[in-house]
């Protein structure tokens, strides 16, 4: 039996990362320059002649490159967006050549705060700049140009994603066909700014913190980042999910203590103690003081409408009910600012039980709404 046909005949099977080098300096839009940075990514399907098949994939705040597919044949976990991607599936690896890429500040390839600073031989650390939402899709356009796609046929996100691939539809209108901007907003409410002020607390008053060089002292502020990590996993599910899948069920017989007594208290450190062995603390608090910062509108005195006024692409928009995080008035206000400008939007509101992590669900009536237009995309 083949390594696909064990994985799954609908899945792309065994992929590997690669790594995009860029000899020239980048300028952020904090002001900060990096002399040189790489970019990893991941591909699956093959780039037509035309190279008109292309669909960037963006990423959310603690998500990666890894896509979809397995590394190995026993790996334990596929891409975090496999339910997707691939031969058949909603997003068809038949027709379109996807590619995911971890952003820059990224922990995972990318060039970031735990990367080698050529000019000190030594991690960035505190001394990497603040990135934002314009500086990743301004540097995926340069992967696209290093892979020789001159347009994407569609740049699809979610939550975080979702703003970048708005981001590209007002930066590059030329070079995007179809934006995909899922469980979206076009800024963050400032509850939402609330809970990433308090995770980054957390993080940054954590003894092991060390003002953002934990690296030289060979620590990690693991107790700041879990914390944070459970915060956030709480804003993304409704207490509808939560309550269905944990209730008041205890862990055990009863202890009275502050220990773990409740399945949900269990749920959370298991995910806190995953999160913080795999991700870094400095591109956790840069991941969110981009969420913070992005709102086109600013230049244009709030008016959102007036922002999107040079935007070509063809819109899909979806947003789901429980999501209270990213609610559906965020993103009917984005449907709102493309009809001023006489775009052609389709939005859909799909009742479902998992709060904002529904985007990343196999949820029937949502993946046939993904289907649906992805089919009708000429390449």
């Amino acid at each position: 039996m083949s390594e696909i046909n064990a994985i799954g005949a609908d899945s792309v099977g065994i992929v590997t990362p690669k790594t995009a080098h860029f000899n020239a300096s980048f300028t952020l839009k904090s002001g900060g320059v990096l002399p040189v940075f790489d970019l990893t990514y991941e591909t699956y399907g093959e780039l037509n002649t035309e190279k008109s098949n292309a669909v960037l994939i963006c990423h959310a705040l603690s998500g990666t490159h890894h896509v979809a597919g397995r590394y190995t044949p026993e790996d334990k976990y596929a891409g975090w967006w496999d339910n997707l991607i691939g031969p058949n599936k909603p997003l068809d690896t038949n027709k379109f050549f996807v590619i995911g890429v971890n952003n820059l500040g990224g922990c995972h390839g990318s060039t970031g705060p735990a990367s080698i600073d050529p000019v000190t031989s030594k991690p960035f650390g505190a001394s990497f700049p603040i990135v934002t939402v314009e500086d990743w899709v301004k540097s995926q356009a340069m992967l696209a140009d290093y892979l020789g796609i001159d347009a994407f046929a569609a740049v699809v996100g979610g939550s975080l994603g979702g703003m970048q691939a708005l981001q590209w539809s007002m930066a590059y209108p030329e070079r995007i066909k179809h934006a995909l901007v899922i469980a979206s907003s076009p800024n963050l409410t400032a509850q939402n700014m609330a809970f990433n002020e308090v995770a980054r607390q957390a993080i940054t008053t954590d003894p092991e913190f060390h003002g953002g060089d934990y690296y030289a002292h060979n620590v990690v502020p693991t107790r700041g980042l879990r914390i944070a990590r459970m915060l956030g996993h709480i804003t993304y599910l409704s207490d509808d999910a939560m309550g269905a899948k944990f209730g008041r069920k205890l862990k055990d017989t009863i202890k009275y203590s502050f220990d773990v007594e409740f399945e949900m208290e269990s749920y959370l450190r298991y995910q806190a103690d995953k999160f913080a062995g795999e991700f870094d603390a400095n591109t956790y608090l840069r991941m969110t003081r981009a969420l913070d910062y992005f709102d086109p509108a600013t230049a244009f005195d709030g008016d959102l409408s007036a922002a999107l006024d040079k935007v070509t692409a063809k819109f899909l928009v979806i947003s789901f009910t429980s999501d209270w995080r990213f609610s559906p008035e965020r993103s009917r206000e984005i449907v709102k600012a493309l009809l001023d400008n006489e775009l052609p939007v389709k939005y859909a509101e799909v009742t479902a039980a998992h709060g904002h992590d529904a985007f990343l669900m196999p949820d029937e009536h949502y993946h046939a709404i993904l289907r649906s237009y992805l089919s009708k995309i000429e390449v």
